[in-house]
């Protein structure tokens, strides 16, 4: 255990230094600041940090579930965003449905020439590709979606689960004006689709690949849909300390393991339907606290419950 400098008189930056030491101690996670020729794990080592990672993600998720879950005013706030964007997808997934076959036999001319059954076949199968191919894309846009439309309500959570966090009740604040912060995260945002986009055509261009388009193609899928739904998550925190896109990238892929953690089990539970509005509050506080953990500051504190006092104690 790192000890810890008394903070009485310090400035919020050398506080913030010192709780990433005693976060990274606590995590028995590398220090990010050190050359990483001064570790030499071997590879059970590199193998259990990668599992304690990823168990470590995946309770970052559950823990902002439980966040919400004793802040109810913050939970029913957020899911107006959620049912808003709800509604719009599930027309748009209808509707890719209802005409995935016009698409597709309007897209295969050739075939409509070649002997039965084949013309069906092909375009059956087509059509099924099309239909998930809008879902693939549903799951990761959905995310970015909402948050674009509810972008005051969820950095309102966020930044309550940051004072929750903090031993001073301060949340970190970006200092920019609050409509240079909505225009970034939806400058951000876009590009993030566009990502999302490119990999989506990819991944289906390979799911036509004999053996890898039905075994390999579908674990990426899974991979990168977890990666942007912890990335877009984030953002929302990150983007209130003044970390830029490219920057929040490159911080997500040096922890991969956390990342996935706690994005992969999202993108599961997202694939129910209406599940998604119900855990969207939850998933953006648990991003937060990840978004801690990945800053290098404290967590701990935020499983604290108020009671009707105002006072914290230990969360069941």
């Amino acid at each position: 255990m790192v000890a810890r400098a008394s903070e009485t008189g310090s400035s919020p930056a050398a506080r913030r230094a010192d709780r990433a030491a005693t976060s990274t101690a606590r995590a028995g996670r590398p220090d990010p600041h050190r050359p990483a020729a001064a570790y030499r794990f071997g590879p059970r080592t590199e193998y259990a940090v990668r599992v304690r990672d990823l168990t470590r993600g995946f309770g970052y998720l559950i823990r902002g579930q439980r966040w919400v879950a004793t802040h109810r005013r913050q939970f029913g706030i957020g899911l107006l965003p959620g049912l808003i964007a709800t509604v719009l997808y599930l027309a748009m997934l209808v509707a890719l449905i209802w005409f995935a076959g016009d698409l597709v036999a309007w897209a295969t001319p050739f075939a409509a020439d070649w002997s039965s059954p084949w013309p069906g076949v092909l375009r059956g199968c087509l059509a099924v590709l099309l239909v998930l191919l809008g879902l693939f894309l549903a799951v990761i846009t959905f995310t970015a979606t909402t948050l674009v439309i509810g972008q005051p309500f969820y950095e309102a959570l966020s930044e309550a689960v940051d004072r929750s966090s903090e031993p001073d009740g301060q949340a970190p604040e970006s200092g920019l004006p609050m409509w240079r912060e909505i225009w970034i995260g939806i400058r951000d945002g876009v590009r993030i689709l566009i990502r999302a986009a490119i990999w989506g055509v990819l991944l289906f261009a390979a799911g036509f690949l004999p053996v890898v388009g039905q075994t390999v193609v579908p674990v990426l899928g899974v991979g990168v849909t977890g990666f942007f739904l912890a990335q877009e998550l984030t953002a929302v925190a990150m983007q209130r300390r003044g970390i830029q896109l490219r920057q929040q990238l490159t911080t997500l892929r040096s922890h991969r393991m956390l990342v996935w953690g706690f994005g992969i089990p999202l993108a599961a539970v997202f694939l129910v339907p209406f599940v998604a509005v119900v855990l969207m509050p939850g998933a953006v506080a648990g991003a937060t606290l990840l978004a801690r953990d990945l800053c290098g500051e404290d967590t701990e504190k935020a499983t604290r419950v108020p009671d009707d006092r105002g006072r914290t104690g230990s969360g069941a």
